[in-house]
């Protein structure tokens, strides 16, 4: 072994150990990976960023932005509804709703896909009186599944079918992963529908739809000015700050018996005044008892108190790429910067009830904010928290849903016909998007996923180095040694399991770009078909079901479905193996070796 190589694979090592940590995200690790590749001499330097000019990445960003349009026109939620029943039989609800989630994720990314689906998911739980928890899981699991169909379905299958070009020539077509894809997605979700929801635990079963997440007597009291209390007289921006030191939110006012909520920064707090407060118990009686405030009690939890028609109440979930994610409540000062008021946190379908200022959000957390309902559906965007109901500032440019999905199609016609390739179609399609106000183009650079798009350009060199350092030939030949007296069939399945089990602990674009290099140089040891070895790293580097970090959607329902890290792989590991027992003979059957 090779002092490149050696020090090829520390990086790589700790690039695995970062990702499965968590505490860094995903393309910090990918690029901080290709700066030290670059120091260390294993990527040349004029290579280093040559990965950012790669057609996987433009690919990549031209299908967010196609995928925003089709989410932003409403040519999505206009079918949502009828596909998603509040029906009696569970089987019909989940195979409905899982197979329509696999289908649009065929044709637009899956995260994008998920979002649009989620509300409506939890509208028909709760419609038909059933926990989240038996639609939401089957509904990623299903937006991921149906990613397989196609190229354009999943970052993965646009790194394979580059990756093929860059070494055999010729690209994937947009259709050439839907023998298998389409198979195990089928079969998929028919699990989904039938035993994969009776695998979850009988209190996940039982528990309440998301909104009900929030009690809102929990969070909110109600404190009364008294004539003695120095808050008389105050400013609306000393309280504020006088609040935040004592870790008590600032909900709104009412005067007169009516609530106030656009109060300006500048009003006077007047005595008889009822403030709204979000605090833990603790906090509080401290705050009342310092400033000479009466606590107030209300009968019930009355949502209307904190709403009207000009402020909203949403209840929204942590994207996994939210600029909160990590961060503590407090000092994001969201209710300065945003104009968001933070009621409640809940985490893993547990309501967080003390010190909401001092908690460091995590993805897939719901949150419980009040805003001014003109500008949430851009707040929201903003901060990447993805609305659990729909509201009426979030149904689309509806006059747009065929523009869009004529785009989308017309990108596919000239692909398909190869009057151009599919990375010049898709670009016309993003760009018809912006020309015909599908995506403003104020919202342009918001709809491409950044975090994905620095990763795959930072880890292509790192891919190259595989090559160049010579450290895919020597795993292919520790491969091919062990496996000794073995067929080809067998080498297969092991690289299909291989790759499977890491895409449930690291990104699955790492894992493909990683994995498609072992996957060419076992191909070429064994004399074995390429694309048989391609097809399965494509595959099985996008199954990612027995954990919550190994693919977004999974952190996204997280939260809202109160699941726990374990219920992944009691759903995930059967289905893992089913694909597995299916995935392979299609892939031997479609690209034999």
């Amino acid at each position: 072994m090779t002092t490149d190589q050696i020090l090829l694979f520390a990086i790589l090592a700790a690039v695995f150990a970062l990702f499965v940590w968590g505490r860094w995200r995903y393309d910090i690790v990918a690029f901080a990976a290709l700066m030290a590749s670059a120091l260390l001499g294993l990527v040349p330097s004029e290579q280093a960023f040559e990965g950012f000019a790669h057609p996987a990445v433009i690919t990549v960003a031209a299908v967010l932005v196609i995928s925003r349009g089709l989410a932003a026109s409403g040519a999505i939620d206009r079918i949502a509804h009828i596909v998603v029943p509040p029906v009696k039989s569970l089987f019909i609800q989940i195979g409905a709703m899982s197979g329509f989630a696999a289908a649009l994720s065929a044709v637009m990314n899956n995260v994008a896909a998920l979002a649009l689906l989620m509300p409506a998911t939890i509208e028909s739980a709760k419609k038909a009186k059933r926990s989240p928890a038996f639609l939401l899981m089957p509904l990623s699991f299903g937006s991921i599944l149906g990613g397989l169909i196609t190229l354009i379905g999943t970052p993965p299958n646009i790194v394979i079918g580059n990756f093929r070009a860059d070494v055999l020539g010729e690209p994937f077509g947009m259709f050439a992963f839907a023998p298998v894809g389409l198979a195990v997605a089928i079969v998929g979700v028919l699990y989904l529908a039938t035993i994969g929801w009776r695998l979850l635990p009988k209190e996940r079963q039982a528990s309440s739809a998301a909104e009900d997440l929030f009690d809102i007597d929990d969070y909110v009291a109600e404190l009364l000015v008294t004539e003695g209390s120095e808050i008389a007289g105050m400013k609306m921006a000393e309280l504020e700050a006088l609040a935040e030191e004592a870790d008590v939110g600032i909900a709104g006012l009412i005067r007169n018996h009516k609530p106030m909520f656009r109060t300006s920064r500048h009003a006077e707090i007047q005595a008889k005044d009822i403030l709204l407060v979000s605090a833990g118990p603790k906090e509080l009686d401290a705050f009342a008892h310092k400033r000479d405030l009466q606590i107030k009690g209300h009968d019930g939890a009355d949502r209307s108190l904190f709403s009207s028609d000009d402020v909203v109440l949403v209840e929204a979930v942590i994207s996994a790429d939210s600029r909160v994610v990590g961060r503590e409540s407090g000092g994001l000062r969201l209710r300065s910067r945003y104009g968001l008021n933070l009621l409640g946190v809940s985490r893993q379908g547990k309501a967080i009830r003390q010190r909401l200022h001092r908690v460091i959000f995590q993805a897939g957390d719901v949150l419980l904010v009040q805003g001014d309902g003109d500008t949430m559906a851009d707040v929201l965007q903003r901060l990447r928290f993805l609305p659990l109901a729909e509201r009426g500032f979030q149904m689309g440019k509806r006059r747009h849903a065929l523009t869009a999905v004529a785009l989308l199609a017309g990108a596919v016609g000239l692909a398909a016909t190869g009057y151009v390739g599919l990375t010049i179609a898709l670009a016309l399609a993003a760009l018809g998007m912006v020309l015909f106000s599908v995506v403003p183009v104020r919202d342009l650079y918001d709809a491409i996923d950044w975090p994905v798009i620095v990763l795959v350009g930072a880890m292509i060199p790192i891919g190259g180095a595989l090559e160049s350092t010579g450290a895919t030939r020597l795993i292919t030949e520790g491969i091919v040694e062990l496996s000794a007296g073995h067929s080809p069939v067998m080498v297969l399945a092991l690289l299909f399991l291989v790759t499977m089990t890491l895409s449930d602990l690291m990104n699955n674009v790492a894992t493909a770009v990683m994995m498609a290099p072992i996957g060419i140089g076992l191909a070429n040891a064994l004399g074995a078909n390429p694309d048989s070895f391609l097809m399965a790293v494509a595959v099985s580097s996008s199954c990612a079901f027995l954990t919550p970090i190994g693919h977004k959607n999974n952190a996204l329902v997280m939260g809202p479905g109160g699941y726990q890290f374990g219920d992944y792989w009691r759903v995930g590991l059967p289905l893992e193996i089913l694909i597995t027992l299916v995935a392979l003979p299609m892939i031997l059957w479609v690209w034999p070796l």
